[in-house]
Parts: structure tokens; sequence; C-alpha cells
């Protein structure tokens, strides 16, 4: 198996050089830049797996680089800011964004979020087109042709709107979704007003789909900004 490759896109040289050296003892491959300019170009060039991001960029917004490579990759970007509002959280999710790790951080914590990215990679670079009309994650199966979900070999009974949720986040494995996203994919808006009913939705959902409601397995929560689901079998610091 070839071995990822990480763009590791920072401009702080203590900081660039605590995560390529992280790297480096796992073994990853890596590019590094300190502009975003030079981000794209290596992005372009490299075709790297992950992108680690830092948001604070000399030439241009980190934000504004993620909407860039949205607009042709869907490859996974992790940024990692000392911007810890949940603002600037939610726009560089909602520019689309997998994921966010706040300064200062542990290694072992970026470590975990970058196996989980790497992970989604492998998940869809391996599905064939019949595990695609079939999402299959733990002891939960959806059957996006039939329109119906199971736990293990039990039937879910889901309103229309809980069944859009869990699709949704199913075809987003491993990334956090913002309730902006969430409301204007499932109701076609994004009012702030709205999310309380969207609180309310997600409740009803976990309680039939997971085994402990207060402890769940599948759909994570990021408060103040909005819901992930994770992969069965990652590891606990993973998320």
């Amino acid at each position: 198996m070839n071995k990822p490759q990480i763009l590791v896109v920072e401009d702080d040289t203590a900081v660039g050089n605590l995560i390529t050296t992280t790297l480096e003892t796992q073994n990853y491959l890596f590019h590094r830049a300190k502009t975003g300019a030079g981000a794209l170009m290596d992005a372009l060039s490299y075709r790297p797996d992950v992108i680690l991001l830092d948001l604070g960029l000399p030439d241009m917004d980190g934000v504004t680089l993620i909407q860039k490579i949205r607009s042709w990759s869907n490859l996974p970007i992790i940024v990692i800011s000392a911007r810890s509002e949940d603002s600037d959280k939610v726009s560089a999710l909602d520019a689309g964004a997998d994921d966010y790790l706040t300064k200062p951080f542990s290694v072992e914590e970026l470590l975990a979020r970058l196996r989980v990215a790497l992970r989604r990679v492998r998940y869809d670079t391996q599905k064939t087109d019949q595990e695609a009309s079939v999402y299959q994650n733990g002891a939960l199966k959806i059957d996006y042709a039939g329109g119906c979900a199971y736990r293990g070999e039990q039937e879910i009974h889901l309103t229309p709107i809980e069944y859009k949720l869990l699709c949704l986040l199913a075809k987003n494995t491993g990334k956090v979704l913002t309730h902006n996203y969430i409301l204007s994919q499932v109701w076609g808006n994004s009012t702030a007003s709205d999310t309380p009913s969207l609180r309310v939705f997600m409740a009803t959902l976990r309680k039939k789909l997971e085994t402990d409601p207060s402890h769940p397995q599948y759909i994570q929560t990021h408060i103040g900004v909005g819901y992930r689901m994770l992969r069965q079998k990652e590891t606990p610091d993973a998320s």
C-alpha cells in the first residue's frame, strides 16, 4: 500500500516543524507550503490524500483557500487554527473543511484526526457500485434503494425527516456537518432560528438509532457547531 501523502499548510515555523516531525515519525509522506498560493500549486501537483491547513496565511484567508480547493476536489481538509470561536469553526466547515483542530493541540489528537480522514479516503476509494447503494457502518445498515434503515436485522422505523438526516450524515461519515449545512440540505434553508428544531429531530433519531442515546456511538455532537457520523471501530480519541 502506498504511503499517504499529506500537505501541510502552515506559515508558523515552529508549528509547521512540530507537524512535519510528527508525520515523519509515523512514516507519512508530506509536502510543506507556507502560503495559500503555494498550497494551491502543491495540491494540484502532488494530489495529497489529506490537507492540514492553518487559517491565518500571509496571502489569503484559509477559508478562501478551502473554497478554492472545493471547486475541484473533495479531498479531506483538517483545519488547524488558533481561532477557537464557534463562528470561525462554522465558517471553515461550511466552506468545506472536514474537521477542525484548535491550537494548541496534542500530537496524539492530530494523529487521531488524521487517521479518521485517511479511513474516509480508503473507504471512498474501495466502494463498489453495490456498496454505494447499501451503507454499512457497524450494526447500522441503510438500503438507499429501498429507503430503509436497519440496526442489525431489525428495521428502524424513521420519519421522512429522520431518514433524510440519517442519510446525509451517513454519506458524510467522518465529516463534521454544521447546523446551517444540515438545515439547507434537509429543509432547504439555513435559518439559525430553526436549529432548536434540528436538535429535536436529532434527539429522536438518536433514540431510535443508538443502543444508549446518552452515550452515542454513531452520531457525535459538536456543541455550537453541528454533528458528525462516526465510523465504527474508531479509536476513542479519534473524535
